[in-house]
């Protein structure tokens, strides 16, 4: 098979959906607080907002693969993946027009309901953008362009909360809502940019169809085994769900337990969530330097630089919306666990997912055993520790599936629905009533668990001759 040669101005396009992905996804952990206070929600239920975002990813998918089957042919490879993606930002834009009549009538419903297909429409997009981002070069570079792709993603995820936080209340501190009508208005502005990027990605440079995934009527003759055969997929279906899971229930639970033990209002959380959605653009920045082409001198300097440049971006973005930094310096301090942890897996998915695993682990037990700003750092630090894994399983998770790879990746995108279902699982434990919110960490410490044993079955996966390397 031909290596494909890099598209660097296709791959510069296809980054922006990821940060749409990003900007929405930390979003939600502002309209959580904001939600339960106003309408007077249990913890539980203000999962909901979670819940029906990640789970709209599963009703996605399970529509694509319908959709394949009743037309005879895979969707994608039909009507060609720019025309997807497009596609995909046409129904999130829909999605955000719902938040226009919710805000005016105060319905929760409304509100989860626009939530629900705005990640409709992200489904579609990660079925096309996370395989496409991979096939664009070498593909065994294809976790390092996943992880500079999930770089940009967390950019948006470290503006998002910022950004909608501003909106809904303004500058001034100790605000609080009258009404939801605040809410509506970067969420139209965002339906507005999704339509814009539709257009942009339909003029682009990016290709309608990648070698992996056309179809190949020889090796489909070839293959008549059942997908589930593949022992990287379905067990990388489980490791999705519950790293999803472990992701949005730690920062989506946060802003309570700022509440509870360190009692910061709600208009004053958005710089902590920021920090955990930056940290995993700390964590993939610094992973993805394997993807530069330059020496590796210079890819070891970049390797100690970008996470501190990352870092950099999360102060200025909250120096310019006038948020007090001091809290947050000192968090430098444990950034050098992510470089090193770089340097010791070397862009190896199965390596860097078992060792970061295990710091996930230890930073949640902390987290639970401590107090005050340590344990909120220590659970802040758990993003540093997901930052890579979505790459790491999402590669391991198709490799060496050939022209089935659109079918696994959808497969691997409807298990996205672990960041609704955990977190609302996590939201129930940690009722006064049951563990408390800081216990409840232990559905956290149960997911890095699971993805560890993921990451160690994995060094010993057999693979197509031009797989990547998974040792």
């Amino acid at each position: 098979m031909t290596q494909p040669k890099s598209n660097n101005s296709g791959f510069a396009t296809l980054v922006l959906v990821f940060f749409f992905w990003g900007f929405v996804a930390a979003s939600n952990d502002i309209l959580i607080p904001v939600f339960k206070e106003h309408l007077k929600l249990a913890q539980w239920q203000s999962q909901m907002v979670s819940f029906a975002f990640y789970v709209a990813y599963t009703a996605g998918a399970v529509w694509y693969q319908r959709v394949s089957r009743w037309t005879g042919g895979d969707l994608l490879n039909r009507m060609g993946y720019k025309k997807g993606i497009a596609l995909g930002l046409g129904i999130s834009a829909l999605g955000t027009m719902l938040f226009y009549p919710a805000a005016e009538t105060s319905s929760f419903a409304l509100f989860i309901t626009g939530l629900f297909i705005v990640g409709l429409g992200f489904s579609l997009q990660q079925i096309a953008a996370n395989p496409l981002a991979v096939n664009l070069g070498d593909p065994a570079k294809g976790s390092q362009r996943l992880s500079l792709a999930g770089g940009v993603n967390n950019v948006g995820t470290t503006i998002g909360p910022v950004v909608v936080s501003l909106a809904i209340f303004g500058t001034a501190a100790g605000a609080t809502l009258k009404d939801l009508s605040a809410v509506k208005t970067p969420y139209l502005i965002l339906g507005a940019a999704f339509l814009a990027v539709a257009a942009l990605i339909l003029f682009s440079s990016l290709p309608d169809q990648i070698g992996s995934a056309a179809p190949d009527e020889k090796e489909q003759a070839k293959d008549t085994r059942s997908i589930f055969s593949y022992r990287q997929l379905w067990m990388g279906m489980i490791a999705i769900f519950l790293y999803v899971g472990v992701e949005v229930s730690t920062a989506s639970n946060l802003p309570e337990f700022l509440r509870q033990h360190l009692h910061i209002g709600t208009d004053q959380v958005s710089p902590y969530v920021s920090l955990f959605w930056a940290s995993l653009m700390i964590g993939r920045w610094t992973g993805a330097v394997g993807a530069f082409d330059v020496s590796d001198g210079l890819k070891k300097v970049l390797g100690i630089v970008l996470p501190y440049a990352a870092f950099g971006v999360f102060l200025l973005v909250n120096a310019i919306a006038g948020r007090d930094l001091s809290p947050f310096y000192i968090y430098a301090a444990i950034l050098p666990l992510v470089i090193i942890g770089n340097m010791l897996t070397n862009g190896k998915p199965a390596r860097q997912l078992l060792l970061y695993s295990a710091l996930g682990i230890a930073a949640l037990i902390i987290g639970m055993l401590a107090d005050g700003i340590v344990s909120v750092y220590a659970f802040i630090s758990v993003g540093l520790f997901c930052s890579t894994l979505w790459p790491c399983i999402f590669t391991l998770g198709i490799t060496g599936l050939g022209s089935r790879t659109n079918d696994a990746s959808s497969y691997l995108i409807m298990m996205i629905m672990g960041g609704g279902f955990v977190s609302v699982f996590q939201g129930w434990l940690s009722d006064p009533g049951l563990l408390g919110i800081q216990m409840g960490y232990i559905v956290g410490v149960v997911c890095f668990a699971y993805l560890a044993f993921y990451g160690w079955q994995m060094r010993s996966l057999v693979t197509h001759a031009e797989a990547v390397p998974v040792e």
